[in-house]
């Protein structure tokens, strides 16, 4: 069992294993079930996720029409223009925001690890895909890895915006994603552990600011930004780049500052982007009372 990344590298790397192995071996103890049967429930979280790509790119609508058809918008960019950011880049940003589309549309999603960041692990998945051709099975490992990182998150920090803003959801999300690139490419644990770290640095002090109380705006647009932040990490990372400070040290930094941040910018709809004007004429557009702003 481990509880830091530390100790999850440590145990990688002395067993010369993977991360995903890893991950394996500690849920195949802990619900005392055989390999393939964790390796089935993880494949169905992979069908959703990819069900729910598929439907995004589709075209989909939230009931109160502040999101949708933005994945398709930017697929029919990819294809017309040549984009400024490159295609695998903006393809895992269509892909991340399309799957919080489906969120906010009411379709399925897989929380990873909550549901108001739940395109940032599969947005890169689908992405990386095209250009690292992985099997299946790495693939469910790629879930597995973003897995392992999470666990940590969640056992020393949060991941919810209630308890630390933003950060804590799609800053844990894009750097759980960050780590599992790095090993489907054939990086270390290390390097792993380093692009985590270097991605989550990156989001620190990220407000939970939800426009009317939902999650559509701006957390949408955040899957991408969550995104964008993992892929190139990774890429730091495997490129030998490393962060100065600990990935477990910036996980505890991320803790402290979300105890210390004001209930206002944590899921309230009380600061932040909700608290412009806009943001309030949208909440009493949709539910047809004025909104109290605190200061």
């Amino acid at each position: 069992m481990f509880r830091t990344v530390a100790e999850l590298v440590e145990i990688a790397e002395s067993e010369n294993i993977l991360i995903s192995e890893v991950m394996i071996r500690q849920e195949m103890d802990v619900k005392n079930v055989a390999r393939e049967a964790i390796m089935r429930d993880m494949e169905k979280n992979l069908n959703v996720m990819e069900k729910a790509v598929e439907d995004a790119l589709q075209g989909v609508q939230s009931v109160t029409g502040l999101t949708g058809g933005d994945a398709v918008l930017i697929q029919n960019y990819m294809k017309e223009k040549t984009p400024l950011s490159g295609n695998l880049l903006l393809d895992a940003v269509s892909k991340a925001m399309g799957t919080n589309e489906v969120n906010a549309a009411m379709g399925t999603i897989c929380a990873t690890p909550t549901a108001g960041s739940a395109g940032c692990v599969p947005g890169t998945l689908f992405a990386v895909k095209n250009q690292l051709n992985p099997t299946r099975e790495q693939m469910i490992r790629y879930l597995f890895t973003a897995g392992a990182f999470g666990f940590v998150v969640a056992n020393n920090a949060f991941i919810s915006g209630a308890a630390g803003g933003c950060q804590a959801e799609v800053g844990s999300a894009g750097a759980m994603a960050s780590a599992a690139i790095v090993e489907m490419a054939g990086g270390t644990a290390q390097q792993s552990a380093e692009a985590f770290a270097m991605t989550l640095k990156n989001m620190l002090g990220l407000v939970c600011d939800p426009v009317a109380g939902l999650v559509e705006v701006p957390c949408v647009k955040r899957n991408a930004a969550g995104s964008t932040l993992a892929i190139v990490s990774a890429d730091m990372a495997l490129a030998g780049v490393t962060s100065r400070i600990p990935c477990d040290e910036v996980i505890g930094a991320m803790y402290r500052i979300g105890k210390t941040m004001p209930s206002a910018l944590r899921e309230t709809g009380e600061g932040g982007l909700a608290a412009t004007p806009t943001g309030q004429a949208i909440k009493e557009k949709i539910f047809g009372i004025a909104a109290t702003v605190k200061e």
